[in-house]
């Protein structure tokens, strides 16, 4: 009854705890272990006459599961060898100890590649005796407590080799109450742990590239083909500016007035043509005077005369008055710096800056 309570409770104690693999290395791992083991009594006892030939070399297979790196859990059969002794009344008696044990492992690392270990748990244990060479054979069962310690070295991520000691208690004959017995093992054990340990991730810089070297990358960039010359905006598209055409017009005027005489409408005609040839453009009437007389007086001169060309334009050709305006500029902008008779003519004139025709790209 004993011996199935404690299975059933160290059984239990497994059933609230989830493991999961860490670095990609199983929680499962199986292995093996062989050493020597000695029984207490031994020779040394009082009921004791004479010690036989032992086989002390015990042995013990096992499967674990870890519960994470520091804590587990182990399932195993136990050979814990054979002792021989004559007793007091010259009977042989050849005793051993085997059976499943379960367990609880513990583990700390101390160093690189090296822990330390403890374990506790419960064999549950067959006993025999074939006494007097096996004229009188007697076996018992039950469940013996074990405590354990060790020290290991990882070998590889997967090999673990181990030395150990365990301390086992009572490993009593209770049928015939003829036997009891403490047992010390000393071994060392060899497991294997299943799964690899995943590789880290090294990140990669992307370098991202730059085709068409516009200054944007590539990633974002919606106009990858753009000339090495246009200057782009933040998409890689090339940036438009409307195209200027600048037309001389020889608008003539009396002297200090603003209105045109009939003799200049030519060029003008030819300008009202060519905008409605261009149905988007624009028109900037810019009137100029040459350096004679007060600026202020100019300014306002070259002003009016930009208007009379705008009137004309609306009112004569038909051209749109959104489309047309006027601005005057006096002697702030001469062609021919100076007052002759050569840069008066040059900078006496009206200009007309058209706009809108078309589209052109801005350059680097």
């Amino acid at each position: 009854m004993m011996n199935k309570t404690l299975q059933a409770v160290l059984l239990t104690s497994m059933l609230p705890f989830a493991a999961s693999a860490a670095d990609g290395m199983s929680p499962w791992y199986v292995g093996g272990g062989v050493g020597i083991n000695n029984y207490e009594p031994n020779c040394d006892q009082k009921t004791m006459k004479t010690c036989g030939d032992d086989d002390p070399y015990a042995w013990d297979v096992f499967a674990g599961y870890l519960f994470n790196d520091y804590f587990g859990v182990e399932l195993g059969y136990r050979d814990l060898g054979r002792a021989e002794w004559v007793d007091y009344s010259n009977k042989l008696n050849d005793v051993g100890a085997r059976g499943m044990n379960l367990g609880l492992v513990a583990f700390w690392p101390f160093a690189n590649r090296w822990s330390l270990s403890a374990e506790a748990g419960a064999l549950n244990y067959l006993i025999s005796n074939n006494k007097n060479y096996g004229s009188e054979y007697y076996s018992d069962s039950g469940v013996a407590p074990y405590i354990g310690a060790g020290i290991g070295y990882n070998i590889t991520d997967n090999l673990k080799l181990q030395a150990k000691y365990r301390r086992y208690e009572n490993l009593d004959e209770d049928k015939w109450k003829t036997l009891e017995m403490e047992s010390n093992y000393w071994g060392l054990e060899l497991s294997y742990r299943f799964g690899s340990k995943s590789k880290p991730i090294v990140p990669v810089a992307v370098v991202i590239g730059d085709a068409d070297s516009d200054g944007v990358n590539d990633d974002i960039d919606q106009c990858p083909d753009t000339p090495a010359t246009h200057k782009v905006d933040s998409n890689g598209c090339t940036i438009y500016q409307d195209a200027e055409d600048k037309f001389e017009i020889e608008a003539k005027f009396a002297s200090n007035s603003a209105t045109v005489k009939e003799s200049s409408y030519s060029d003008i005609k030819d300008l009202a043509e060519y905008m409605s040839k261009h149905p988007n453009s624009e028109v900037v009437i810019a009137g100029h005077a040459s350096n004679t007389g007060a600026a202020d007086y100019n300014m306002a001169l070259s002003e009016r005369r930009a208007i009379a060309v705008a009137d004309i334009l609306i009112n004569k050709y038909g051209v749109a008055p959104g489309k047309v305006s006027s601005k005057g500029y006096g002697i702030t902008q001469p062609l021919i710096e100076g007052r002759s008779i050569e840069a008066n003519q040059a900078n006496r004139r009206i200009e007309a800056h058209v706009s809108g025709t078309e589209k052109v790209p801005v350059l680097k």
